[in-house]
């Protein structure tokens, strides 16, 4: 993945509300594997 591709995921992440802390977790999941830091679903009304 380019650094472009970086900065637009991170971009797209911050504009659907993800937090700082659920982006930098999701990251550390992606290149780790750790459970500790898999997204856990939101509750969403339908």
């Amino acid at each position: 993945m380019s650094i472009t591709e970086v900065a637009r995921l991170l971009s797209g992440l911050r504009a659907v509300g993800w937090t700082e802390k659920e982006i930098n977790d999701f990251v550390l999941y992606i290149e780790s594997g750790e459970e500790q830091y898999k997204p856990k679903p939101r509750n969403q009304k339908n």
